[in-house]
């Protein structure tokens, strides 16, 4: 049977089958527990939750005599006014080894060889899956391991790469930046070590099932997606259906697989769960997912440029949690690597790098001049050492210029930003 109590009155000994709250109000990854040791429960009990929902049938009821949840939870919340910083911190319940930061170019030559080592890692996945042969997902956990650990040194080498290279194919492409994005997003989360690896274990294999759809050999993941919306939905359940005969893999990866098309608003596929009914991965991964969809487009209309991208995802409203979402924007930034940017000096140019104290002045490399209509040799400017001469003060708009197509000119300025590393 299922009862919310207060917060004061959780116990040991209970089951927790659901929160009721915000997730950044406790620092559990997941309900679906018993409290079984006193730090567990203090942590609930100094949470900020309106409640918990208990499942008296799988552990222990609550008392007869206990204070009515919603007064009770209000007090509890007053009470404990703790920070959601804390609160995150609380979730890393396992610490990890301190990494040496790299930067953006020491890190790009080591990213592409990552790149092409998961990719030939993916490419045997990937063929197996579409020859109808089992999955052997141990073949790519290496590659996990490997992307988090760029991610730790540098967070937007990888993702970078993938952004302005044009020699990645769409589904590599898509999954080894999708993984990069989960893991960087996990590790911004502070969630535990074996979940931060597990959730980019989960972007690799977000769309497995794609290979199962009978144009996936045919179509482009976008032209898929946005052309055979029918056909394309098929792919989550085909993915699922694969990934539960590896019986090693985590319960996180299948949710992943089967719910990231998920909605908050309840309009997602294929189960049109809302709300706290769609797993935290999900939310993660719906986010990381649809952000790559923007960038990739769809054969008809050309992608988006990053920081684009990431305005259209704050402007779907219902789509994502607003929290998570929040979360995602602090990795990428308001302008992602591979944006390109007008300055105020009206020179164009392109994001090459983060600047991790003042994330609105970017690293840029300007590459073209309005006031003289031509293209200006390459150079790199550091806007948070400009003070107030030089800033960004919008989105390029490159229609009309004579410039490469966006894909294009994005890899060959990352390759004039980039050139030995790249």
């Amino acid at each position: 049977m299922l009862k919310t109590v207060a917060v004061s009155e959780v116990e040991l000994g209970m089951f927790v089958h659901k929160f009721e709250g915000g997730w950044f109000d406790h620092p559990f990854w997941k309900a679906g527990f018993v409290i079984e040791d006193a730090d567990r429960l203090a942590a609930i009990r100094e949470s900020r939750l309106r409640g918990v929902v208990i499942d008296t049938s799988r552990g222990r009821d609550v008392a007869a005599n206990a204070a009515p949840c919603e007064a009770v939870g209000a007090a509890q919340a007053a009470a404990h006014p703790a920070s959601r910083a804390k609160r995150i911190r609380q979730r890393a319940v396992a610490q990890v080894a301190p990494v040496s930061r790299t930067t953006m170019a020491q890190e790009v030559e080591t990213a592409a060889a990552i790149a092409q080592q998961a990719r030939d890692r993916l490419g045997q996945t990937f063929i197996a899956a579409r020859l109808g042969k089992a999955l052997d997902v141990r073949k790519v956990e290496p590659v996990v391991s490997d992307i988090l650990a760029s991610v730790r040194r540098n967070p937007q080498a990888f993702s970078g790469l993938m952004r302005c290279k044009l020699k990645n194919e769409d589904v590599f492409r898509h999954a080894l930046s999708v993984s990069a994005l989960m893991v960087a997003l996990a590790d911004r989360m502070r969630l535990p070590p074996q979940e931060v690896h597990n959730c980019g274990l989960a972007g690799l294999l977000l769309d497995i099932g794609v290979n199962y759809l009978p144009l996936a050999d045919h179509a482009s993941l976008g032209e898929l997606r946005h052309r055979s919306e029918r056909v394309w939905r098929q792919h989550v359940m085909l993915g699922h259906r694969v990934l539960q005969n590896d019986t090693d893999l985590p319960q996180l990866v299948l949710d992943a697989c089967l719910m990231h098309h998920e909605r908050i608003d309840g309009h997602g596929y294929p189960q049109q769960l809302a709300g706290d009914d769609i797993p935290m991965v999900a939310r993660m991964a719906a986010i990381c997912d649809s952000f790559e969809f923007l960038l990739a487009g769809n054969g008809t209309a050309p992608g988006l440029d990053p920081a684009a991208a990431v305005e259209a995802l704050r402007a779907q409203e219902g789509a994502f949690d607003e929290e998570i979402l929040g979360q995602f924007v602090e990795v990428v930034g308001m302008y992602p690597v591979g944006a390109f940017v007008m300055l105020q000096s009206r020179k164009l140019a392109m994001v090459i790098d983060e600047d991790r104290k003042d994330p609105l002045r970017p690293v840029v490399q300007a590459f073209y001049s309005l006031d003289t209509g031509e293209r200006i040799l390459p150079h790199r400017i550091v806007l948070s050492e400009c003070n107030d001469n030089e800033r960004i003060v919008g989105v390029a708009d490159l229609t009309g210029l004579g410039l490469p197509a966006d894909a294009q000119l994005r890899e060959l300025v990352f390759l004039s930003a980039f050139r030995s590393q790249a």
